[in-house]
């Protein structure tokens, strides 16, 4: 039986590798040509916000973070352990004008098949929004939404690698307007307990819309994505840092608006600053601080963040940092992030425990 089980899953492996290897081809070209055009040419755009409060804090996109956190698997399925079996987070993220966040992840052990799941949501609620009709007249109000469902599962292959993949149905619905969509993310993840260095790589949102808003058949694209990230913690320090690389299927991937930033001057100038922010807009930098393995102090710098956030001539403050701070209990891990939009901040509260009530693992978990 144990030989049959191998053969199976070994199999299905072989299969789902090559299966995913012709989404992805097809996927990279698609969107490396999609890439080239203006900004604001995918939906779903939701899925790239972080679900809850650490990654929040890592700056919003982080896939390699060292952390005992089940929440972060929901972005890098590969990131699910053995140890977080039982485990649940749940988030409140608290943005402008009324528009709240809510996400909930709890993952499982397959003792038998040494499989980790998990099963997760990340849900925004855009509050009440009066319905008008073309000349002013109220027709009533509607309560705009966006969610993603999704199951993920990783498992640990030789010594020092795991795999994992996320199964995702994504819902948008404004009023009379909706639409819907299927996607995969697939990540591999190299972890090594004795050097405190963990490296993943994470392709992202292979899929379609499956119902488009206006009922036509012209689908738009989802938001695809390939990552790479890399953490390492200190031997002789409580300190780790995180180097995250997004998008490495474009090089352009933002839009300068002219209006906005001004670009007259030196044009040999203007095209070298714009190619090094071209170069910079792909990374995200972050550091975290354990203080006597009960406090956690986060901090995050997104460059992408700083120049969609930033305007010419103009007070811009800490856009693109975000910090956070965690207390790490026995029984519960509360954490806490905040981050800066022009004047504005964010507030993002993050619960783990676990339901069998054992004792939370410290820092890494592993």
């Amino acid at each position: 039986m144990g030989g049959l089980f191998f053969s199976f899953n070994y199999l299905h492996i072989v299969m789902a590798v090559r299966f995913f290897y012709i989404l992805i081809l097809s996927n990279v070209f698609s969107s490396y040509s999609i890439a080239q055009q203006l900004g604001g040419n995918t939906v779903f755009s939701f899925m790239q916000q972080p679900n809850s409060a650490q990654l929040s804090a890592l700056g919003g996109v982080n896939i390699s973070n060292i952390s005992n956190d089940v929440s972060m698997s929901f972005h890098n399925p590969s990131l699910l352990r053995p140890e977080m079996d039982q485990q649940l987070n749940t988030s409140f993220n608290n943005y402008f004008a009324g528009v709240h966040n809510y996400s909930l992840t709890s993952a499982f052990l397959l003792s038998k098949s040494k499989t980790s799941i998990a099963f997760g949501i990340n849900y925004f609620d855009y509050g009440s929004i009066t319905q008008t009709d073309p000349a002013g007249n109220i027709l009533g109000s509607f309560r705009p939404n966006d969610y993603v469902v999704q199951a993920m599962a990783s498992h640990q292959y030789l010594e020092h690698w795991w795999y994992g993949m996320s199964f995702k149905f994504i819902s948008s619905n404004y009023g009379q307007y909706k639409s819907n969509g299927i996607a995969v993310d697939a990540g591999l993840t190299y972890y090594d307990d004795d050097r405190s260095l963990q490296a993943s790589f994470l392709i992202k949102n292979i899929g379609t819309q499956l119902k488009t808003y206006d009922g036509s058949t012209d689908k738009a694209e989802i938001p695809f994505d390939m990552q790479l990230g890399v953490t390492k913690r200190l031997e002789n320090a409580p300190i780790q840092f995180s180097l995250t690389a997004q998008h490495l299927q474009a090089f352009n991937i933002y839009y300068n608006d002219t209006s906005l930033n001004n670009t007259s001057g030196n044009t040999a100038a203007n095209t070298k600053s714009l190619t090094l922010d071209n170069i910079l807009s792909h990374f995200i930098f972050a550091t975290q601080f354990f203080i006597k393995d009960e406090i956690e102090v986060t901090a995050g710098y997104n460059f992408s963040n700083r120049h969609d956030l930033n305007v010419y001539n103009s007070a811009n403050g800490l856009n693109g940092f975000t910090f956070g701070l965690g207390v790490l209990l026995n029984k519960i891990h509360i954490r806490y992030a905040t981050g800066f939009y022009q004047q504005n901040m964010f507030q993002q509260i993050s619960l783990n425990f676990t339901w069998k009530g054992n004792e939370l693992d410290k820092v890494s978990g592993f």
